[in-house]
C-alpha cells in the first residue's frame, strides 16, 4: 500500500477515534476522585482532619473550581463529631494563565454559609490555634510565595460563634457582603450580637470591597459602631493599603460611664471615671508598629482631657507596651477620685450610673472612710505603661489642690509615681510612690515633702474657718496591701507638719478650748483672729495605728496640745485636745475635747471632770524639748531657715525651768 493511502487512512479512523475517546473520557470524568487526596493534603497542611463532601472542576478558559461540604475538625480533647469551622460551597473562578507570571489570580470566590465555633476545648487551649502551621511559619522558607489577586469576593450567611471564657465572652459574628445602593462591587457587612467582657454587646461593622483591599492606591473604607455594656464607640474612615499595614486615617470616638470599662476593648488598663467622651485620629506606625490614638479631645465628668495614645501589641514574651501624653486645662478633684480607688464624680452627679452611686451606698452603710477598692493586679501586670498627665486648673470644695502633673510608669509590674507634684498656691506637695505588683499583696512605699504650702488655701475650703500662714513637713508610708485602705491599715510611717508666721480664725481656736463666748463673737463674723506663733504636729504610724508624738499650735488665743491614736485598721480615734488660755475668760471651760468613734462620724464633746493643763507653755512643753529640737531641721526644710517654729524651740530651750508642784 503506498504510504500516502496509509496515513489517509490514519488521519480518517484514528484521529477521529482519539478525539471521540477524549470527548467521551471529558463527558465521563469524574474530577471527585480527586476529593481524598485533597483532603488528605489539605489535612496535612492544617494538622486536623477535613473532609469534602464534593469535588468539581469546570473547564474553561478560565475554570471554576467548587467545592461543596468542606469540614475542618475540632482538636483530639473535642468531642469527635465536633467542627471549628465547615463550608457549604466554595467557588473559586481561575485564572489558570497568570500561573507563569508568578501570581495566583482568582477572578471570584464565592463562599456560601461559613461557619465557625471557636473557642477553648477541655484543656483551655482555643480550637483556632493550629500547633502545624505555627511549626511550618518557623521553618525556613524554600521560596517566596507567589502574590495572590482576589477579583471579586461573594460571602453569604456566614455565622461566626466565639465564646472566650476568661474574657466572660459569648457573641456572634453575622458576615455577609451586600449590594450597593449605588452600584459597584459589594461591600463587606459584619453584624456583633452577644456578651462581651460579661455585657451586652451589639453592633455592625462595614468595609470596602476586596477592590478597595488589592488596590493601594484606593484607601479602604470603615464603619463601625458597637455598643459594650454603657460603652460607645464609632470608627470611621480609611484604612491605607490594609493588605500591607501601610497606616489608617480614621476617627475614634469612645463614650461611657466609666474609663475602666475600655481595658476589654482596648487593652488599657485606666482607672474607673465619671461618665466620659473621648474621640480623636486612629492610625498605625508601620516603622514602630504602634497603633496611635492622637489628638483626643474630651471630657470625663466635669473635666475636660487631651493628649496622645500610643500602644505597641505585644509579641512573643513582650508584654504590650502603652505611651500616654495627656493634659487637662480644668479638672475636678472629685473626678481623680478613682486613682486612688474611691468612686470618681461629684456625689449628686446627674449622670452617674446605677453602679457608681449604689457603690457610695454601700461604702456609706459600712461605715467605711478610706477607699478598699482592690488594686487590679492582672490589669497591670498585662502592659507595661508610662504616662505623663498634667492639669493646669484644679477646682474642689474640699481639697486646696490648684494644679497636678504626675508622671506614672509601670514596667513588668513594677510601678513607680515619680513625681507626683500638686500645687497648693505657691507651694507644692511632692511625691515619689513605688509599688511591686508582681507580688500579693502589694508592697508599696512612699515619700511626700510638703513644701511653703498656703494655709489659706487649705482653710478657704472650709465654710467657716479662714487663716494665713505657711506649711511644710514630710510624710513616709512603708506598707503592704491590695487598696488603699488595706495598705493604710497595715502600714508603717510618720507625719511631720509645721507652720509658722500667721494667723488662724480665733474660732477654731476658742471652740477647741469651749471659750463659749469668744466663739460667739467670732460666729457673728466679726474680724477677730488669733495670731499663730507656731504649729508642730509629729505623728508616728506603726502597723496601722496612729500615736501623737507632738501635737502643739502656739497662738496669740491659747496652746493647744493634742494627744491620742488613730486606728486606721478599724477606722476609729480616740483623741484629745487640751488649751492653756492665755488670759482669763468669762465662760472658759477648763475641759478637753474629746475626738472618739468611727472615722467616717466621730463624736466631738468635752470631758466632764477632767482638767485643762495649766501654767506656762514651757510647762506644757517641757517634757517636749527633746523631741521637739530634733525637728529643727525637718522644719527649716519646709519652710525655710528663718521661721517662728525654730524660733519658739529655742527660746524654749533657753527659759528656766517650771516650778514643779509639790
Amino acid at each position: 500500500m503506498a504510504p500516502e493511502k496509509s496515513q489517509r487512512r490514519v488521519m480518517r479512523y484514528v484521529v477521529p477515534g482519539l478525539v471521540s475517546a477524549l470527548v467521551l473520557l471529558i463527558a465521563l470524568w469524574d474530577w471527585n476522585w480527586f476529593r481524598p487526596l485533597i483532603a488528605r493534603e489539605v489535612s496535612s497542611v492544617l494538622g486536623r482532619p477535613v473532609t469534602l463532601a464534593h469535588f468539581d472542576v469546570k473547564l474553561r478558559w478560565h475554570p471554576w473550581i467548587i467545592v461543596d461540604g468542606i469540614a475542618v475538625a475540632n482538636p483530639p480533647d473535642f468531642p469527635n463529631d465536633s467542627h471549628l469551622a465547615s463550608v457549604e460551597r466554595l467557588a473559586i473562578h481561575l485564572d489558570p494563565w497568570a500561573w507563569f507570571k508568578g501570581r495566583l489570580s482568582l477572578l471570584d470566590v464565592e463562599i456560601d454559609r461559613p461557619v465557625a465555633e471557636l473557642g477553648p476545648g477541655p484543656s483551655g487551649k482555643p480550637n483556632y490555634v493550629f500547633d502545624a502551621l505555627q511549626s511550618k511559619g518557623n521553618e525556613q522558607p524554600g521560596g517566596r510565595p507567589p502574590a495572590i489577586d482576589i477579583g471579586s469576593l461573594t460571602i453569604r450567611d456566614g455565622d461566626v460563634h466565639i465564646v472566650e471564657p476568661t474574657l466572660k465572652s459569648d457573641f456572634r459574628l453575622k458576615i455577609r457582603t451586600e449590594a450597593r445602593e449605588r452600584g459597584g462591587e459589594p461591600a463587606l457587612r459584619v453584624d456583633i450580637s452577644g456578651r462581651y467582657a460579661d455585657a451586652p454587646i451589639n453592633g455592625r461593622f462595614v468595609g470596602g470591597s476586596v477592590l478597595s483591599l488589592r488596590d493601594p492606591a484606593t484607601p479602604y473604607p470603615v464603619d463601625l459602631r458597637v455598643e459594650n455594656g454603657d460603652t460607645q464607640v464609632t470608627l470611621n474612615g480609611t484604612l491605607v493599603n490594609p493588605l500591607a499595614f501601610a497606616g489608617a486615617r480614621l476617627t475614634l470616638d469612645f463614650r461611657g460611664n466609666s474609663l475602666a470599662d475600655l481595658y476589654p476593648l482596648t487593652g488599657v488598663p485606666l482607672p474607673p471615671s465619671p461618665p466620659y467622651r473621648i474621640a480623636g485620629d486612629l492610625d498605625y506606625d508601620r516603622a514602630s508598629g504602634a497603633i496611635r490614638f492622637r489628638r483626643i479631645d474630651g471630657h470625663y465628668g466635669q473635666s475636660d482631657i487631651a493628649g496622645n495614645v500610643s500602644v505597641i501589641p505585644a509579641s512573643g514574651t513582650r508584654r504590650r507596651k502603652i505611651s500616654i501624653l495627656a493634659h487637662s486645662r480644668r479638672v475636678v478633684w472629685s473626678d481623680l477620685s478613682g486613682f486612688v480607688g474611691a468612686t470618681p464624680g461629684a456625689a449628686d452627679a446627674p449622670n452617674d450610673s446605677a453602679e457608681q452611686k449604689a457603690s457610695r451606698a454601700t461604702q456609706a452603710r459600712r461605715g467605711k472612710l478610706l477607699p478598699d477598692t482592690p488594686i487590679a493586679l492582672p490589669r497591670i501586670r498585662a502592659a507595661d505603661l508610662d504616662v505623663h498627665y498634667d492639669v493646669a486648673k484644679i477646682e474642689s470644695n474640699k481639697m486646696p489642690i490648684d494644679t497636678l502633673d504626675a508622671h506614672l510608669a509601670i514596667d513588668d509590674g513594677l510601678i513607680s509615681v515619680k513625681p507626683l507634684k500638686l500645687g497648693v498656691g505657691k507651694g507644692s506637695v511632692v511625691a515619689d510612690v513605688a509599688l511591686d505588683g508582681r507580688r500579693s499583696p502589694v508592697h508599696a512605699t512612699a515619700d511626700l515633702d510638703f513644701r511653703q504650702l498656703d494655709f489659706s488655701k487649705i482653710v478657704d475650703k472650709l465654710t467657716i474657718f479662714r487663716g494665713t500662714g505657711t506649711i511644710g513637713g514630710r510624710a513616709t508610708l512603708d506598707t503592704h496591701g491590695n487598696s488603699l485602705a488595706a495598705m493604710l491599715g497595715a502600714g508603717d510611717g510618720s507625719l511631720k507638719l509645721f507652720m509658722s508666721g500667721g494667723d488662724i480664725s480665733a474660732l477654731l481656736v476658742n471652740l477647741a478650748g469651749l471659750d463659749l463666748g469668744n466663739s460667739l463673737i467670732s460666729a457673728l463674723g466679726l474680724p477677730r483672729r488669733a495670731k499663730l506663733r507656731c504649729m508642730v504636729v509629729d505623728l508616728g504610724l506603726d502597723d496601722g495605728q496612729i500615736t501623737t508624738n507632738t501635737a502643739l499650735f502656739d497662738t496669740s488665743e491659747a496652746n493647744l496640745l493634742g494627744t491620742g491614736s488613730i486606728d486606721l485598721t478599724h477606722e476609729t480615734i480616740d483623741y484629745r485636745i487640751r488649751t492653756q488660755p492665755k488670759r482669763m475668760n468669762i465662760g472658759s471651760l477648763a475641759a478637753p475635747i474629746g475626738i472618739t468613734g468611727p472615722l467616717r462620724s466621730p463624736r466631738i464633746r468635752p470631758e466632764a471632770g477632767a482638767l485643762a493643763l495649766r501654767g506656762g507653755v514651757a510647762t506644757a512643753l517641757g517634757v517636749l524639748l527633746t523631741p521637739l529640737a530634733a525637728l529643727i531641721p525637718t522644719i527649716q526644710l519646709g519652710l525655710g531657715e528663718d521661721n517662728d517654729c525654730v524660733a519658739m524651740i529655742k527660746d524654749l530651750r533657753q527659759a528656766p525651768p517650771a516650778p514643779q508642784k509639790p
